[in-house]
């Protein structure tokens, strides 16, 4: 079954908390996440990667199942990850590392066994509809950081998605929906 998780800024509503808490199949002092790094290549994005690391460690993800990533070679053990959690920053430099190292195949395959994807930001953008070499786990064009949002409820068709800091998409085997 599908768990994917789209936002703009992580966990920093804390409804977007709790649906990731909800989707774990343990608890959440158990869980093991994935940490990816890669987009933060400016000094903006890389002072964001401690809030973004504080988002797993406020929700209860203990810091020695947290393991940091930076997609320089491929990984092996993915299913031994609850979750991905990918940070923000440059989505073009994030998407060129993902396709260099095939991570498509293994990400699919790792939220076919179950796994979490939680995407912010760049790590949003990057599995959309947004580039053509884009991971394409759903297939809208979405734009984050946004004014105004689309209205919260189902996605419909190939829609393109407005995103505000306090809104996610969550899309699971049924479809996609907006919340905040």
């Amino acid at each position: 079954m599908k768990k994917i998780l789209l936002t703009s800024t992580g966990f920093e509503n804390k409804n977007i908390e709790n649906k990731f808490i909800g989707l774990l199949d343990k608890s959440v002092e158990e869980a093991k996440v994935l940490f990816i790094i890669t987009a933060a290549i400016d000094i903006e994005a890389v002072m964001i990667l401690s809030k973004c690391a504080d988002d797993l460690l406020n929700c209860g993800v203990l810091k020695e199942n947290i393991t940091v990533y930076n997609m320089h070679d491929k990984i092996d053990n993915i299913n031994e990850y609850d979750a991905i959690y990918v940070c923000g920053g440059s989505t073009r430099y994030l998407l060129k590392r993902m396709n260099e190292i095939n991570f498509k195949d293994t990400l699919y395959n790792f939220i076919e066994n179950g796994g979490i994807y939680i995407g912010v930001s760049a790590g949003t953008v990057a599995v959309s509809g947004t580039y053509e070499n884009g991971i394409r786990l759903i297939s809208n064009k979405i734009d984050v950081h946004c004014e105004y949002g689309n209205e919260n409820g189902k996605i419909i068709n190939n829609d393109d998605i407005n995103l505000t800091d306090s809104q996610a998409i969550y899309i699971d085997d049924k479809g996609a929906i907006i919340f905040e």
